[in-house]
C-alpha cells in the first residue's frame, strides 16, 4: 500500500512538473494578447471618479470571471470532440488581431481628420453617472469577452497534445492569471494619479521630495497608458503573424536570413492590412446600398 501511495505522490508530482512546464510555454503565446488586455482595460477603468474607479473595476473584474467560466468549458469540450476547430478558431482570432493591430497603426499614419468637437460642460445627476458607468462597464465586459476567448484559444493550442486534465489545468491558470493578473495591475495604474495627488497632500510645504514624487506618479499615467497601447498593438501583430507561422504551413518562414520575431510582425502586419482593407471596401460598399 506504501509504494502505491508514493506511486500517486510521483504521478502527482510528474503532473505538476508538466503542468508548470506548459504553463510557461502558455504564458509566453499569450503574453501579447495580456499586454493589450492591460492596455485596453486600464483605459476603460479611467476616467471615472476617483471614489468610483476601483468599484466600477471591481464589476469589471466580476464579469471578466464569469466570461471564463462561460468559454473555458466550451473550449474544453472542443478540444475533446472537435480539435480541428480550435485551430480553425485560433486561425481566426489571429486575423481579428491582425486586423486590430493594423487598424490601430492605420490610424496613426492617417488620422481621420475629424474636428475636435468642443468640450460641454455640463453637471450629470447621481443617476445619469450610474447609467453612464453601467454602460461603460458593459462595453468592458463585453471587450474582455473578446479578448477572453483569443487568450483561452490561444493557451489551448499550445497544450493540444497533452491529457485533457493537463489541458484544464494550464488554460484554468492561464486564464486566471488573464483576470487576477490583469485587473491588479489595472488597479494599480488607474490609482497612480490618487496615490501621486496624496503625497502631493502629504505636507503643507511646497516642493518637497514627496511633492515631485506625487507630481511624476500624476504626470506619468497618461504615457503609461500611452506606451501601453503602443506596446499592445506590437505584441497584437506579433501574436497573429506567430499563429499564422505555426498553424499554416505555406506561411512558415521562407526566409532562413530574417529572424522569427521579426518575419512574424511583418506577416501579422500584411495580413492585418489586406483584412483592414477588406473591412473598408466591404464597408464602403454596404454605405452606397
Amino acid at each position: 500500500m506504501a509504494s502505491g501511495f508514493f506511486a500517486i505522490l510521483d504521478d502527482v508530482a510528474t503532473l505538476l512538473d508538466d503542468v508548470a512546464t506548459m504553463s510557461k510555454v502558455a504564458t509566453k503565446k499569450t503574453a501579447g494578447i495580456l499586454g493589450d488586455d492591460l492596455a485596453v482595460n486600464a483605459e476603460k477603468a479611467s476616467g471615472f471618479v476617483s471614489k468610483r474607479e476601483l468599484p466600477v473595476l471591481w464589476a469589471i473584474t466580476k464579469g471578466s470571471l464569469l466570461n471564463k467560466l462561460i468559454i473555458l468549458p466550451v473550449a474544453f469540450l472542443l478540444s475533446a470532440f472537435a480539435p480541428w476547430a480550435v485551430v480553425l478558431i485560433l486561425v481566426l482570432g489571429g486575423l481579428y488581431l491582425a486586423y486590430e493591430g493594423a487598424e490601430k497603426v492605420y490610424e496613426f499614419f492617417v488620422p481621420h481628420g475629424h474636428a475636435k468637437a468642443a468640450l460641454e460642460i455640463k453637471e450629470y445627476s447621481k443617476k445619469e453617472i450610474l447609467e453612464m458607468e453601467k454602460k461603460k462597464i458593459k462595453s468592458a465586459i463585453l471587450t474582455d469577452f473578446i479578448l477572453s476567448v483569443e487568450i483561452v484559444i490561444i493557451a489551448l493550442g499550445t497544450v493540444l497534445e497533452e491529457p485533457l486534465l493537463t489541458q484544464i489545468l494550464v488554460v484554468s491558470f492561464i486564464a486566471l492569471l488573464a483576470t487576477v493578473g490583469v485587473y491588479g495591475l489595472v488597479a494599480l495604474i488607474v490609482r497612480m494619479d490618487e496615490f501621486g495627488a496624496r503625497l502631493i497632500a502629504l505636507n503643507g510645504e511646497d516642493n518637497t521630495f514627496s511633492d515631485k514624487i506625487g507630481r511624476f506618479f500624476v504626470s506619468a499615467l497618461p504615457w503609461v497608458i500611452k506606451a501601453l497601447g503602443v506596446i499592445g498593438t506590437l505584441a497584437l501583430l506579433l501574436v497573429a503573424g506567430g499563429i499564422f507561422a505555426h498553424n499554416l504551413s505555406f506561411l512558415h518562414n521562407p526566409f532562413p536570413w530574417m529572424p522569427g520575431l521579426l518575419y512574424e510582425f511583418v506577416l501579422g502586419l500584411i495580413v492585418g492590412l489586406v483584412v483592414l482593407l477588406l473591412v473598408m471596401i466591404g464597408k464602403k460598399l454596404f454605405l452606397r446600398n
